[in-house]
């Protein structure tokens, strides 16, 4: 297995994810574009010390941008939605 710090770079704190945190008791991370799902749920049980339920991941296409008269194109990225056993949460989230 990779290195687990390899595998979740950071947490994703969204609107979006807030109101997932709340009704469904889910998790929002950035995670390396070649971690799998059985890779995530190893990294996030040990790192949290919680059970995971499920993980859902989706690729993010980078969005093109533009600065002056330069187009460019921002890195692709992956996301992984990790759903909690219930009455389980990640302590980092509770203060936001």
């Amino acid at each position: 297995m990779k290195d687990i710090t390899r595998i979740l770079k950071r947490p994703l704190v969204t609107e979006k994810g807030t109101m997932l945190r709340e009704d469904g008791n889910k998790v929002i991370f950035s995670v390396a574009p070649d971690a799998n799902k059985i890779e995530i749920k190893k990294a996030v049980e040990e790192l949290f010390g919680v059970h995971v339920e499920d993980v859902r991941t989706m690729n993010m296409k980078g969005k093109a941008k533009r600065w002056g008269h330069r187009n460019y194109e921002r890195s692709d990225w992956k996301k992984a939605i990790v759903t909690l056993k219930a009455g389980e949460s990640i302590e980092f989230y509770e203060g936001v």
